[in-house]
């Protein structure tokens, strides 16, 4: 036997005549179908074993007219996406389906990204957060169909997933302003339509409760340091807030740490709040209070809305709006001083300040 034989890949055809019967048969028991006995299929699975064989999965797309591939994008470095492509795996397989992932990263973006879900043969993309205009995706939307999960698309023709984002921002104001809180300042996520969502959730809830005047919008975006800069430039000012509502966890993490590094009490002194209830968010020593965008809703109405395009002939295109929720944790309580957070401008005892922030 030659070197190149030695280190050939087992075959079909050599895991059939190792167990003595036809590669058709040895092919129905490998894949689980019915029709040999409970002997040949103990005698072929044992046969691939000894063999180590493993199905050529290319040459199996390749023969058969579907790859039963979903493509999915993600963020590398969002724990969030993380946790979503857990979830969709666990739906897509409920229907026969697997899954393609494509990242992007600090040198990789959406466009490439994108690209090798197409070279891949999936059959449908899901795209966790897009940010490409709505035009791109109602034209990638007329090659296979597209869900985007997390931002509304307005006009484009593709399918949608999403948390009512606004709603979400509106449930952290309104927990802060319960507990007593009036200034309340959010770290914003930079551009982007999920951006502008949050950004409008917040600025309506300050208005509905005659907070106007105390709207502040700090430029952010999304990642930890983001957070980190927008907290050392509010520990700067004079009257820094009580609260603090960030665009996504991450950032939320970055005010954290700022704040604890400073010696400011957390929530003693300033509450903060999170979004998107990550695996970040639930870690003992982080603690984050939180909304929840219920993961696993999106992702099997993601999976679901590919499922009825492609087994379903469904044609028509539509909005799935799931409501988020407030995940109430450690790093939110009562303002140290009540006084202070009287919008009309009372009295500010207990806001003196020192090297390290509020006191």
């Amino acid at each position: 036997m030659s070197a190149a034989e030695s280190v050939r890949r087992p075959r079909l055809q050599d895991v059939a005549a190792a167990a003595g019967v036809s590669p058709a048969t040895a092919s129905l028991v490998l894949r689980g179908s019915a029709g040999p006995s409970s002997v040949t299929r103990e005698r072929v699975l044992d046969a691939a074993a000894r063999l180590g064989y493993r199905p050529d999965r290319a040459a199996s797309l390749l023969a058969r007219r579907r790859s039963r591939l979903i493509g999915v994008l993600m963020d590398v470095r969002s724990t969030f996406h993380a946790q979503l492509v857990e979830d969709v795996h666990e739906a897509a397989e409920e229907h026969g389906y697997d899954l393609v992932l494509s990242t992007m990263t600090r040198t990789r973006d959406e466009g490439r990204a994108v690209e090798t879900l197409l070279d891949s043969r999936c059959e449908a993309l899901v795209l966790l957060g897009p940010e490409a205009p709505a035009a791109r995706l109602g034209a990638l939307d007329r090659q296979l169909p597209v869900v985007a999960v997390g931002r509304a698309v307005p006009s484009a023709g593709v399918d949608v997933v999403r948390a009512a984002d606004d709603e979400g921002v509106a449930l952290a104001v309104d927990h802060l302003v319960a507990l007593g809180h009036r200034r309340i300042t959010y770290v914003d996520g930079g551009p982007g339509a999920i951006s502008a969502g949050r950004r409008r959730g917040y600025q309506r809830a300050m208005r509905r409760h005659r907070l106007g005047e105390n709207l502040h919008v700090m430029p952010g975006d999304h990642g930890e340091e983001s957070g980190a800069r927008a907290a050392r430039a509010l520990l700067a000012t004079d009257l820094p807030p009580t609260a603090v509502v960030a665009y996504n966890d991450r950032s939320a993490v970055g005010v954290l740490d700022t704040l604890l590094r400073s010696g400011v009490g957390v929530p003693g002194t300033v509450s903060v709040v999170g979004y998107d209830d990550s695996p970040l968010s639930r870690l003992a020593h982080v603690d984050l209070t939180t909304v929840s965008q219920e993961s696993q809703q999106l992702m099997r109405h993601a999976v679901a809305a590919v499922v009825e395009r492609l087994d379903g002939g469904r044609m028509e295109h539509r909005e799935v709006v799931v409501p988020p929720r407030l995940v109430v944790r450690g790093t939110t309580g009562a303002p140290p001083d009540a006084e202070l957070d009287d919008p009309r401008g009372g009295s500010r005892r207990g806001s003196v300040r020192s090297d390290h922030g509020l006191t």
